[in-house]
């Protein structure tokens, strides 16, 4: 059997890596070694920032809906109290883009909630 010396595949599999890592800085992009746990951390932040970036939305949607609600007399906490108990099923991003880019509308919705 030929014996097979592998090293076009990992000159491949190291340019790739280094390919990748093209930008960060000092050893990360050079060094195979430090490449490949620089790629890795990057990663798991990118999975995990993925997902707060959702929860960060979220957080805007309640204060930006919370300071419409004040400017009329009542609490965001209040408000989505009175909006269960009625039955409204309106999303907190709607409710956040009426606050801010249609505030008549947004008061015809809170008086509704209020009656």
């Amino acid at each position: 059997m030929a014996r097979v010396k592998r090293s076009k595949m990992a000159m491949k599999h190291r340019r790739n890596v280094l390919k990748q890592a093209k930008g960060y800085r000092f050893g990360r992009s050079k060094k195979e070694v430090e490449a490949k746990v620089a790629l890795r951390h990057a990663g798991a932040y990118a999975f995990a920032h993925r997902k707060d970036k959702k929860t960060d939305a979220r957080r805007l949607f309640t204060v930006r809906l919370n300071a419409g609600l004040r400017e009329m007399g009542i609490t965001y906490s209040v408000f989505i109290d009175k909006l269960t108990k009625k039955g409204m099923t309106i999303n907190r991003k709607m409710l956040s883009e009426l606050a801010q880019n249609n505030p008549d509308t947004f008061k015809r919705v809170v008086d509704q909630v209020n009656a």
